[in-house]
């Protein structure tokens, strides 16, 4: 009574069911990993057999190594990428800067299973630009199924998340020391080098964490790249542990993802506190309302072909590639586009209840889904906002603890979760189910959105309503809620991009009924299915296309 009385049953009840939401799937995956068979198994003892078995596995620990190989080479070849082409946009007279920040975005919002199938049908041995290459200079000079060449696109492809932090950061600050740099002689290398980027090390920091630690739960890449020469990560050795035995493999499984958050949730605590003590690293900054384009001189149109040819491998092949396979039915030497031209997939999804079920999911689970996460999200935020007692401090750890876990592994807690529960076996052939793995997965980067509109509103508006009599319910209701209506608008177009380009949560929770493009695909790929595979792709990066219309339609920020 004495703890309701002191945060109030509101506030409770929310931070309860986020509790429930997000502990009881880890939990599962936790007891799961102690036992020596399937827990629902009647045999089953409590033993440490299952990591012993992935210990002794040859395959863990190639899996293991692949997967620090790619960490390590995305790490190296995002954070100096990301921060450059954060300068040159944020800072320089770069042309064509408008449509160039636009299409930095893409990687963020497209499946990376999609831009991995992309590249196989792009510059796969028989990929479009292979051939063409093949034609030119006689010989094919890369093999895209090598675990190099899968670390140096992951690395590209995460671009994006480096620039996305540097890019914010810069724009924060004011242009006079870099002035006063190219005022002394410094050439925009230099400014870049000693001046600009050093100004927003935090930031670059935070950033590298969040790509290393993005490398350790990859898994779409992986699993299309890898496959074919047997290179494994270990998202994809976890996905395919059971298909290694022949039975269910469920405690092998477990033990594999107590292993992954073993390595990431102090990887996401690293990024808590460098983004809580980001400030106490600035010492020299300019000021915020006076900033100026650096002139780059006769390094602009050098510096506008490394940005065209950057965005030409990690967005323009995949695409380009997916969108020509869509339309053709076969493809090798000496065919020509007219003779295999051909609407067949297309079609097939449209006769295909399954298919057709799926893409009017995704729909639905980026509408309506998103929007209900959106709430839920603003409800966690209003239960912790204004207010810095100890409940405030269980949210704040509780939304980093899905962030350490891997999208593939919660879809198959939340399974877990779903079948043997009371009470919400019923739901488990719903897009419930879906929905909330959907929202769980992504709670910390939708609280993210929500805590940066809240934080918009005045305090004292809220305490003019609460002296005039207003409860925290109604002051949230009429005074806090209304104040963010377009920080809610925005956070739900973010949202329903996401949802859309999501795939590995939902691959175990595939049923009849519950398909979404992401999930389907990873099954169609499974089956071989090229053409259905580009055809769903295509459409799925035509809904996240109409999401990214949306957002800028509305004005919302991307770089949020």
């Amino acid at each position: 009574m004495n703890i309701l009385a002191r945060y109030g049953l509101p506030r409770m009840t929310v931070v309860l069911i986020m509790l429930t939401a997000i502990l009881m799937p880890i939990g599962l995956v936790v007891w799961q990993s102690g036992l020596d068979a399937p827990f629902f198994m009647p045999n089953h003892a409590y033993g440490l057999d299952a990591y012993r078995f992935i210990f002794d596995d040859p395959d863990f620990w190639s899996a293991l190594k692949n997967t620090i190989i790619i960490a390590v080479t995305m790490l190296a070849i995002a954070v100096p990428l990301g921060g450059a082409l954060a300068f040159l946009l944020a800072r320089t007279d770069l042309p064509c800067r408008r449509a160039i920040e636009l299409m930095v975005m893409v990687p963020v919002f497209v499946s990376p299973f999609v831009l991995g199938f992309g590249y196989v049908v792009a510059t796969g041995p028989v990929g479009f630009y292979s051939l063409w290459f093949q034609q030119l200079f006689g010989v094919i000079p890369w093999n895209i199924y090598s675990v190099g060449s899968i670390a140096v696109i992951a690395g590209l492809t995460h671009v994006p998340h480096v620039y996305l932090y540097a890019s914010s950061a810069l724009k924060n600050l004011g242009s006079d020391v870099e002035e006063a740099a190219r005022v002394s002689g410094a050439s925009p290398f230099e400014v870049a080098r000693r001046i600009s980027l050093p100004m927003v090390s935090p930031s670059l920091l935070y950033a590298g964490v969040l790509v290393f630690f993005l490398g350790f739960e990859i898994f779409g890449l992986p699993l299309i790249l890898g496959d074919p020469e047997g290179h494994l990560v270990l998202a994809s050795y976890l996905y395919k542990l059971t298909n290694k035995l022949g039975i269910p493999s469920y405690h092998l499984m477990a033990a594999v993802a107590v292993c992954l958050i073993c390595v990431t949730f102090p990887l996401v605590l690293l990024q808590r506190y460098l983004l809580r003590s980001a400030n106490r690293y600035i010492a020299v900054k300019g000021k915020v309302t006076r900033q100026k384009r650096l002139p780059l001189g006769n390094w602009r149109w050098a510096a506008f072909a490394l940005v065209t040819m950057w965005l030409f491998v990690t967005v323009v092949v995949p695409l380009s590639g997916i969108t020509f396979r869509a339309f053709v039915s076969f493809w090798g030497e000496g065919v020509t586009f007219s003779e295999a031209f051909t609407l067949h997939a297309f079609a097939e999804i449209w006769n295909q209840p399954n298919l057709l079920r799926s893409v009017l999911n995704s729909v639905l689970i980026g509408v309506i889904g998103g929007a209900v996460a959106v709430m839920a999200y603003t409800a966690i935020g209003l239960a912790s906002h204004r207010k810095q007692d100890g409940l405030t401090r269980i949210v704040d750890y509780l939304v980093l603890i899905p962030r350490a876990v891997p999208g593939l592994l919660a879809g198959l807690a939340f399974l877990w979760v779903f079948l043997f529960v009371p009470g919400l076996k019923e739901l488990r052939s719903t897009l419930i189910s879906v929905w909330l793995a959907y929202t769980v997965v992504w709670l910390a980067y939708g609280m993210r959105l929500i805590s940066s509109a809240l934080l918009q509103v005045a305090p004292e508006l809220e305490e003019s309503a609460r002296t005039l009599g207003a409860s925290a319910g109604r002051t949230s209701r009429d005074v806090t809620i209304p104040l963010i209506k377009f920080g809610l608008l925005s956070s739900w177009v973010l949202m329903f991009m996401i949802f859309e380009r999501e795939y590995s949560t939902g691959v175990y929770l595939l049923s009849p009924g519950t398909e979404v493009i992401g999930s389907m695909l990873v099954s169609l790929w499974a089956a071989g299915a090229v053409d259905i595979v580009a055809a769903l792709s295509l459409i799925n990066v035509a809904l996240v296309a109409i999401g990214l219309a949306i957002a800028l339609k509305f004005g919302v920020n991307l770089h949020e």
